[in-house]
């Protein structure tokens, strides 16, 4: 897959729920405000997510794009 193709599903996750998976196992999911070139995101309402249940709210977050492993929707 492409860039310009990753780019183009990207767009359309925005303003949507995504969940991302980052480098050291942590995972965040919030509405998907913006994105660049590096994969840089800005997330909306976002929460870590534990494994043990207990969320942690962040509120407006970026991430950086070298810490992504993936994006997905969120269930």
């Amino acid at each position: 897959m492409s860039a310009v193709d990753t780019f183009k599903i990207l767009s359309e996750y925005l303003n949507t729920n995504v969940l991302v998976k980052l480098k050291g196992g942590r995972t965040v999911k919030g509405v998907l405000k913006s994105y660049d070139q590096h994969l840089n995101l800005i997330l909306a309402n976002a929460e870590e997510i534990s494994s043990k249940g207990n969320n942690r709210s962040l509120g407006l977050i970026l991430v950086r794009g070298d810490n992504v492993v993936m994006i997905s929707p969120a269930p």
